[in-house]
């Protein structure tokens, strides 16, 4: 029987460097649990949860629904994910969202899409390394109240040693990576059922008893859950981190996809069951008047010392390990865009014998170190600092969005095959896409209100507001700027459409590597 996975029409060069495999990254050096691994430690769970929950049950209408709103949260999450899984089937490009929009809808779109992965993992470095270097004082004094100058250089040994880490190879990365989250989930594990058991047994003050009712969105007000909700998606972000080392993977088009979507059902378990013992454990008005550490101020009852060290080291690893999978993606991201000649060639250059990108990673540590001292020099109380969390919404919005709403173009001439085709490559990805702007446009008008805000507005416009849709708009000047220079990129043509090679592949089990193209509309 002939190969399913036979392409029809011209095949590209070989020696084409926008081809998967073909950037000159270590191919077949991680596997499937690698990139799970990678996919679940970047969106680091025990930092989210404790720099994040208290805000949630905060919000006004929600008090004990919090786990529905993070069950809400993680859908339209979800939802793209599969666009992200079929997207690499297809494509197995280290630059995803670049790369995938850049075929789907143009060199244009996909540049911005590019520079908006860029901007948000720039932005989060800041706050993922001011955490890891405040709980690595913590873990030797829990009263530690570093001096901001004492935290800065804290943040700026822990990005450096990460990017030192993510410089030497994918391997190491790989491996420190599965200790780390191990070390985390563990812990988070640990806490969820001593909470529930002294719950339950010992009754400590203020405690309550799980309902069911908490893990039912419909027993909410609609605006309290689409405000929530803002917080909600930011917990999930990071995922994609083990897509974005699909081509030094093992099955390439099939691993990194799978663990896309299986990474998202791994933190919907964690988070909601860590939210409902949580809140049990003290009642939601703890958690709101901890806001800024919920597990750390919920360790030393839970555990009792000395063993609440085990949430500080927790947290830290979740926050150092984000910080070093914020890097992966996004030094792989620009690679993909120099190949593609998108932007200067310096970004993809490959070292030698690591295999890894070596500008692009010392840029983006270089640059991360340089953003976090600004921030906390300027803004020694982190005032800033917390609204660039709410910031990066905006990009993640972007390019989550966009990759959905793109699969489902991509694939459009394959969507009426079949029922799972339709669901699957379009619906899905399209309805996640969308309900991904639609968060983006309320969380535009949510934080355009002062209250809504830590810090002052810069000429009448709120910092989140400034920074995220000011950072998205720089990328589109930035794009401008570049065009006279790449004028090879930019004169792609656009709409391209999946080959029906991909999904007749899939569906017989074909050889993952199989040379799979796209063709033109």
């Amino acid at each position: 029987m002939e190969s399913a996975a036979i392409t029809p029409g011209p095949q590209p060069a070989a020696d084409d460097t926008t081809l998967p495999g073909h950037k000159g990254l270590k191919r077949n050096a991680i596997g499937y649990i690698s990139n799970l691994v990678i996919a679940v430690a970047s969106t680091a769970p025990a930092y989210s949860l404790a720099a994040t929950l208290g805000f949630i049950v905060a919000v006004a209408g929600v008090g004990v629904h919090a786990p529905a709103v993070l069950i809400v949260s993680f859908i339209p999450i979800l939802f793209v994910s599969v666009g992200y899984r079929y997207f690499n089937l297809a494509d197995p490009d280290a630059g995803t969202s670049f790369a995938w929009v850049t075929r789907a809808f143009g060199p244009q779109l996909g540049w911005i899409n590019g520079w908006a992965i860029f901007l948000a993992d720039i932005i989060v470095m800041a706050s993922l390394a001011v955490i890891a270097s405040n709980y690595t004082f913590l873990l030797f004094d829990s009263h530690a109240h570093p001096s901001n100058f004492v935290l800065i250089v804290g943040s700026v040994v822990w990005i450096g040693l990460m990017t030192y880490i993510c410089y030497r190879g994918i391997e190491i990365s790989a491996r420190i990576q599965t200790f780390l989250l191990s070390l985390e989930l563990l812990t988070l594990t640990l806490f969820v059922i001593v909470a529930l058991i002294k719950v339950y047994a010992n009754h400590p003050l203020h405690s309550i008893h799980v309902s069911a009712s908490w893990f039912n969105p419909f027993d909410m007000g609609w605006g309290a859950l689409i405000d929530a909700v803002l917080l909600g998606i930011f917990i999930y972000w990071g995922w994609d981190s083990g897509v974005a080392v699909n081509e030094e993977s093992r099955d390439s088009r099939r691993g990194p996809g799978k663990a896309a979507i299986v990474s998202t059902l791994i933190l919907l378990v964690i988070y909601v069951a860590t939210t409902a013992a949580a809140q049990a454990y003290h009642g939601t008005a703890f958690l709101a008047n901890n806001s800024s550490d919920v597990l750390n101020s919920l360790a030393t009852n839970v555990f009792g010392s000395p063993l609440n060290k085990l949430v500080i080291i927790a947290v830290l690893t979740s926050a150092a390990a984000s910080t070093q999978t914020t890097i992966l993606p996004t030094a792989r991201t620009t690679l993909s865009m120099a190949k593609w000649k998108a932007i200067p060639s310096a970004f993809g250059r490959i070292h030698p014998r690591f295999l890894t990108p070596t500008f692009s990673t010392l840029l983006m540590g270089g640059l991360s170190i340089v953003w976090t001292i600004a921030l906390l020099a300027f803004n020694p109380n982190q005032d800033v600092l917390g609204d660039t969390i709410s910031a990066l919404g905006f990009a993640v919005c972007f390019y989550y969005g966009f990759t959905g709403i793109a699969c489902a173009f991509y694939f459009r001439k394959q969507l009426f095959k079949s029922v799972r085709n339709f669901l699957f490559a379009g619906l899905i990805p399209l309805v996640g896409g969308l309900a991904l702007f639609g968060i983006a446009v309320k969380a535009y008008d949510y934080y355009s209100k002062a209250g809504n805000n830590y810090s002052k507005a810069l000429l009448g416009i709120q910092t989140p507001i400034l920074v995220g849709i000011g950072g998205l708009i720089l990328g589109i000047i930035l794009m401008f700027v570049s065009w006279p220079f790449f004028t090879g990129y930019f004169s792609r043509r656009p709409f391209e459409a999946v080959d029906p090679a991909v999904l007749t592949a899939e569906l017989a089990d074909e050889p993952p590597d199989a040379p799979i193209t796209a063709v033109p509309s």
